[in-house]
């Protein structure tokens, strides 16, 4: 089998504040003709480094040593003008979020055609004929029509087969995916995945595949080598890896999957928050008059109780009014049905009379970094609320903030510093001690885990089952993760466009999904095995 690609003792440093360190060391791996090797591991194991290497696509501090050999040809220290021609042509790049890879002021069309005239010197009609060619051939439909649209118009997953499409303009030997589907609903990457199975069986496609999950990796590499450290710990074939993995960090990964099952609720739980006929409409308004026409549909006349000690999961796809319901419970965007939260109807009070109640109701977000103010320290972060709605008596600030710092896993010692000096786990961690140290009754978990790693994901699903135990809380959890649904949720609602078509216990909705949605979904997470 002859070897598309050839890393030999690659070794990877940078320059930082003075200093020299390591990001990769000793690297070897081989990518051949028409397979799929997966580069395995935790953020910073050096795996997007490894990739970006192979073309000198890493900044100027960088130092690269060692061999990287595509089709025989020297890629470490080759000119500028060798790796531009390598570039796009032969070797091209699909990334984690098209939104950041995509200009956003420029049309499908423009962006193909640019990629297709810098490469093959296509122009006018026949780029454009090209284009349509490559949208069909990644399964986007009425390919014309998207032509003209800018990128904000398209889907998540549109976004990311516009991606492949240029990825595959110019014909390349090995497609190189960087995360490509982190950032997707599970329906939506069984798709890609799929799409990118049979573009490597129809183009002959050698495929360089970089992930931290294993299940992704288990549907679609021949081969996988798991980083650690900057270091290659273990490879050799997929099947054989899954099945005896020898290295412990390995061990680890695969074991990375949140376990177990909710704590039952006792009989006498409280309601802690209770929802009926919520309806989220948006208005859509024309002409200078500003009319409104017709209205965004965003939830439908959902109903829901949620009681202490209770999670209840929402699932669906982008877009289905998981999180627009939840934002409506919170009382942070407008709508129509009855809200009660510790039997108070909530619904029609103004904003003086809703600020006693916010202590009760609090929400961690999905993106940590996103959600930390940068220039605060973790102990300003943490103790912010506090200042909103006022100390316990006889506490001080500080002696709060060490507690719950504790409670959520974080060494008090770290109080002082920034959200970047900190992990992802980490900072997840101080966006949840934000909102437990207020002691709340109903928390909101909107995507909390799925911008971790897999081993991280296990932690914060145990961090939140230890404290919903501890302070008997009510949760509602929102994800695309069916897998963490399962592990923490006790009831489980599935929406899709607006509309709550299906819910029920956890334990019946996983065993025997009634609507075709819900298994696609589980077909999605889980494979064919829809009783997991």
């Amino acid at each position: 089998m002859s070897a598309v690609l050839e890393v030999s003792n690659l070794n990877i440093g940078f320059r930082q504040d003075g200093r020299d360190f390591s990001a990769v060391r000793g690297v070897n791996f081989t990518v051949n003709k028409g397979e799929t090797v997966a580069l395995v591991g935790e953020s910073g194991s050096g795996k997007s480094v490894t990739a970006l290497s192979t073309v000198g696509l890493l900044p100027d501090s960088a130092k690269v040593t060692g061999s990287v050999k595509y089709l025989g040809q020297e890629m470490v220290g080759a000119s500028q003008a060798q790796l531009r021609r390598v570039r796009g042509n032969d070797i091209s790049f699909i990334f984690q979020e098209p939104m950041t890879s995509l200009n956003p002021l420029h049309t499908i069309e423009r962006q193909l055609a640019e990629s297709l005239g810098l490469h093959q010197g296509l122009t006018g009609a026949a780029a454009r004929a090209r284009s349509l060619e490559l949208l069909d051939k990644v399964g986007i439909r009425d390919a014309e029509s998207r032509l003209t649209a800018y990128p904000h118009q398209l889907s998540g997953g549109q976004r990311q087969r516009v991606m492949i499409a240029m990825a595959l303009a110019n014909g390349p030997e090995l497609l190189v995916a960087d995360e490509p589907t982190t950032a997707l609903d599970v329906t939506i990457q069984a798709q890609i995945l799929a799409l990118l199975a049979d573009l490597k069986q129809t183009e002959g496609l050698s495929l360089l595949f970089i992930t931290h999950d294993l299940g992704i990796v288990r549907r679609i590499a021949d081969r996988v080598c798991v980083m650690q450290g900057g270091e290659i710990v273990e490879q050799g074939l997929t099947a054989e890896i899954f099945a005896n993995p020898q290295h412990p960090y390995t061990q680890k990964l695969l074991a990375a999957e949140p376990q177990g099952r909710p704590d039952p609720v006792a009989v006498d739980a409280p309601v802690v928050v209770e929802v009926d006929k919520l309806r989220v409409w948006f208005p859509i308004q024309q002409g200078f008059m500003r009319k409104v026409v017709g209205h965004v549909k965003a939830v439908n006349e959902a109903s829901l109780s949620v009681r202490a000690g209770e999670t209840l999961g929402i699932v669906g796809e982008s877009g289905s009014g998981k999180t627009t319901m939840a934002l409506a419970i919170l009382r942070l965007i407008d709508s129509t049905g009855r809200i009660t939260v510790l039997g108070r109807d909530i619904q029609g009070l103004q904003t003086r009379a809703m600020r006693e109640h916010r202590r009760d109701m609090q929400i961690v977000f999905q993106d940590p970094f996103g959600s930390l103010s940068p220039r605060m320290t973790a102990a300003e972060i943490i103790a912010e609320g506090l200042g909103v709605h006022g100390l316990e008596p006889g506490r001080n600030r500080a002696e709060m903030v060490a507690e719950i710092m504790a409670e959520v896993g974080l060494n008090p010692s770290m109080a002082a510093r920034y959200p970047h000096e900190f992990s992802g786990g980490q900072r997840q961690r101080i966006a949840i001690a934000r909102a437990m140290i207020l002691r709340p009754k109903l928390v909101v978990l909107d995507e909390p885990t799925s911008a971790l790693d897999m081993t991280v994901q296990v932690q914060i699903v145990d961090l939140l089952r230890d404290l919903q135990r501890k302070w008997g809380l009510a949760y509602i959890f929102i994800s695309h993760d069916l897998r963490v649904v399962r592990a923490l949720a006790h009831k489980v609602m599935v929406m899709k466009d607006g509309d709550v078509v299906e819910a029920g216990t956890g334990a019946d909705l996983f065993a025997n999904p009634k609507t075709d949605y819900t298994r696609a979904l589980m077909a999605a997470a889980f494979g064919d095995n829809l009783r997991p």
